[in-house]
């Protein structure tokens, strides 16, 4: 066998160790390695972590984030955030809620639900594109009016939600795969190719990567803008409706650790803050990686109030691991 020449060429490291010390590789692959190393932690802690019922429940729960998460990653992608994700589906559950209360059809509900998280989105899509106002300042005035249109609306009451097939949606399924993660496994397949197989996705890439030299080849920013916060207020509704599904109930209160558990899962998926660069497969890793955690510290019989903890510094360990991304 002939020896190897990067082996034998004297003060270089070997390919293949120069590769595994590479931090900017751990940067791309952040979730779907601490996602088998979480899997393998917590499973020799606690031999039901991966059992079948165990698995089929976390992908239930790790839905609802996915959805979000895709929606997350369109904004971030423009270089931009949306820190309404949470406030909308809890908007668009409301209205679910009160549609349902008086008497309107099923499909009539969803709907509703759809169209009130796209309305908050687009609305801010249109005064961060058209007003050019820093979408952090605008997505946090919309965490906040979302949120109160919420209280507002349902007079702080939560509405029972009894459905035979939101009760189907969210506890059946084809094999051991539920139905609520099939339609986010849907929803990440065709993000997907919208950002990476059209030319829309191209312009958001390009809009986030560089603004100035997007404008400079006729890519309108504006339009750019209010498409990808209209899609993230579009799939902060469906979630809306995958939470009522789970919950059986349309409640006002905020549900504000999907807001943190979105921006999480974008950031451990190698999604670049500053735009230009992202994933879609890296999201629904983080996703899956923040609900395996919080599942494993369950079961641990590790408090809830220690949780939030762990998240943020899976959190920020991520982010650092960003610096060092080509």
């Amino acid at each position: 066998m002939s020896p190897d020449p990067v082996l034998d060429q004297p003060g270089r490291r070997p390919a293949r160790l120069a590769r595994v010390t590479d931090v900017s590789l751990w940067a791309e692959w952040a979730a779907p390695v601490g996602l088998v190393i979480l899997a393998v932690v917590f499973q020799l802690m606690n031999s039901t972590f991966l059992s079948l019922g165990n698995v089929k429940a976390m992908l239930v729960a790790a839905a609802i984030l996915v959805v979000l998460s895709v929606g997350q990653t369109f904004a971030v992608a423009t270089g931009g955030i949306d820190l309404s994700v949470a406030s909308t589906m809890t908007f668009g559950a409301i209205v679910f809620g009160l549609a349902y209360a008086k008497g309107a059809p099923l499909p009539v509900c969803c709907l509703l639900a759809l169209a009130a998280g796209l309305l908050v989105g687009l609305v801010q899509g249109l005064v961060v594109g058209r007003g050019r106002i820093t979408d952090f300042i605008v997505t946090l005035g919309g965490l906040s009016v979302a949120s109160g249109l919420a209280l507002v609306v349902s007079d702080g009451k939560p509405t029972t939600v009894i459905s035979p097939f939101l009760l189907r949606l969210s506890t059946q399924g084809v094999g051991p795969v539920g139905y609520t993660v099939i339609l986010a496994l849907a929803v990440a397949l065709l993000a997907h190719v919208l950002l990476f197989h059209t030319r829309f996705g191209t312009h958001v890439l390009a809009a986030g990567g560089s603004p100035e030299a997007a404008t400079a080849t006729g890519i309108s920013l504006a339009n750019i803008k209010t498409a990808v916060y209209a899609i993230s207020g579009l799939l902060s509704g469906l979630a809306a409706i995958l939470l009522v599904a789970r919950v059986g109930a349309s409640e006002p209160a905020a549900n504000m650790q999907f807001l943190l558990n979105s921006v999480a899962a974008v950031v451990l998926g190698g999604v670049s803050l500053m735009g230009g660069r992202a994933t879609i497969a890296g999201p629904v890793a983080g996703a899956l990686l923040l609900t395996g955690l919080t599942n494993g510290l369950t079961l641990l019989g590790v408090s809830q109030y220690y949780q939030p903890v762990a998240v943020g510094a899976v959190v920020v360990l991520a982010a650092f691991l960003t610096r060092f991304q080509r």
